[in-house]
């Protein structure tokens, strides 16, 4: 068993003693750096090859963090407006899921970086941490690239 396929393996089983406690250190220090941070390798190198990740110039992973849980409508004061119908505030469930938020927050702090994908790398009772895979727009190693010819 090579050694990615071995990384793969032991990620599947999440609640083994080694998996508990590696990602118990990790998501505490994930939690100490700020909500976006640009990483210099993926935590998940198995995942980030599976992905398309390639380590070149012109390819970059942020790590972020969303809060988990459903969302609450933000209205002053708790004062809604309409019919009761739409009164709803606590009870509402997100529209998109917590990876495409993470996403799109990736996107909009860094504009000269086209999202590729992103992976799972860790959960805690208060947030979801993933990796989001970009690259450069206007990057040479990236744009003759045949495998993200199109992703301009």
């Amino acid at each position: 068993m090579g050694a990615y396929k071995f990384m793969q393996e032991i990620y599947r089983h999440k609640q083994s003693d080694v998996m508990r406690y590696l990602l118990r250190m990790r998501t505490w220090e994930y939690r100490q750096c700020p909500k976006i941070v640009r990483v210099t390798r993926p935590s998940r190198p198995d995942k980030a090859r599976r992905l398309g990740y390639k380590a070149k110039q012109g390819f970059v992973i942020y790590r972020t963090r969303v809060r988990r849980g459903g969302r609450k409508r933000p209205v002053p004061k708790g004062a809604t407006y309409g019919k009761p119908t739409n009164e709803g505030v606590n009870q509402l469930k997100n529209q998109r899921s917590i990876q495409a938020t993470a996403e799109d927050r990736v996107g909009r702090k860094c504009g000269s970086l086209r999202v590729l994908s992103s992976y799972w790398v860790g959960e805690d009772s208060t947030y979801k941490f993933y990796e989001v895979r970009s690259k450069l727009i206007a990057n040479e190693g990236t744009t003759h690239d045949k495998m993200f010819a199109n992703a301009n």
